[in-house]
């Protein structure tokens, strides 16, 4: 009974983990997409009163051309166009309305682009182990946590095209890597202090190395020290400041890769940054090592 009441709170616990991450990841997604939305709003205004501007151009021309048409002059009409023209300041638009209309299309094209990775990131998945494009959960994961590292770092990838579909439960394995990120970020945001003046660096890698996928984060955050390196899987365990965190994410991190037959290795330098390394089986058969941890 001890044994199933375990269960049933580590369940409980992951799931309250998963909750925090979506509340987390809200608040950063309508942000990111409020920037260009607003951009997008005030572009469309933007063109509705040039248009309206235009037209009264337009119009003056209409009524020249009825002129011209009947062979006679109107200086008070030319007149007129001239105002108008220089009112408007016509040539201002003819170069701007272009720039706004592709600000716009490009606003709604990030946004399209967040929605789209929002919904395969969140995406239930199945309970079976499907083969799954890891290096697209990468991408969709850094869209939809970026505002999570964007103020403290670049983010560069390395994904190995060539990485064949792996057996997972991908919807896991994207909460896996958005740990692994916002953790990364977090490093390296206590570094660099609240105005930080240069950026840290997050790198993903993927490989193929045998019968593994292997996926490789680093950050140049503040290192782990060794005494606490042998902790950082334990339930509850966090170095964060209150409100940065459960203590729950490297525990859940360890505990799907390990259900996945995979490891998870540390390597880590304190002041230097740490590398976290992810192997998943190609095979989906669980590994005789995914219970162990290795520790540099």
């Amino acid at each position: 009974m001890a044994a199933e009441e375990k269960k049933a709170l580590e369940a409980q616990l992951y799931q309250s983990e998963k909750l925090a991450s979506v509340g987390q990841l809200s608040a950063g997604i309508a942000h990111e997409i409020n920037t260009p939305t607003q951009f997008a709003g005030d572009n469309i205004l933007f063109l509705r009163e040039s248009f309206e501007d235009i037209a009264r151009v337009i119009d003056t021309y209409t009524k020249l051309l009825e002129v011209n048409k009947e062979k006679e002059t109107n200086t008070e009409i030319t007149k007129k166009l001239d105002e108008i023209i220089e009112e408007v300041d016509l040539e201002y638009l003819m170069e701007e309305i272009p720039k706004a209309i592709e600000q716009s299309l490009e606003g709604v094209e990030r946004i399209a682009t967040i929605v789209r990775s929002m919904k395969k990131f969140a995406h239930p998945g199945t309970e079976e182990m499907v083969p799954s494009d890891i290096n697209e959960a990468i991408k969709n994961t850094i869209i939809v946590c970026r505002n999570e590292w964007k103020y403290v770092s670049e983010v560069i990838t390395d994904l190995d095209k060539s990485l064949p579909p792996v057996p997972c439960k991908i919807a896991e394995i994207n909460q896996v890597i958005l740990n692994m990120v916002v953790n990364a970020a977090h490093a390296i945001e206590e570094v660099l202090g609240e105005n930080p003046q240069k950026k840290g660096t997050i790198t993903i890698k993927t490989r193929k190395n045998d019968k593994y996928a292997e996926i490789i984060i680093s950050d140049t955050g503040k290192g782990i020290p060794e005494d606490l390196r042998s902790k950082i899987f334990d339930p509850f365990f966090t170095t964060k400041d209150v409100g940065k965190g459960t203590g729950m994410g490297l525990n859940l991190a360890h505990n799907i890769i390990s259900e996945h037959g995979g490891t998870i290795n540390v390597e880590s330098e304190v002041g230097a940054g740490t590398t976290f390394t992810i192997r998943l089986p190609l095979n989906g058969q669980v590994s005789s090592e995914s219970k162990e941890e290795m520790f540099y």
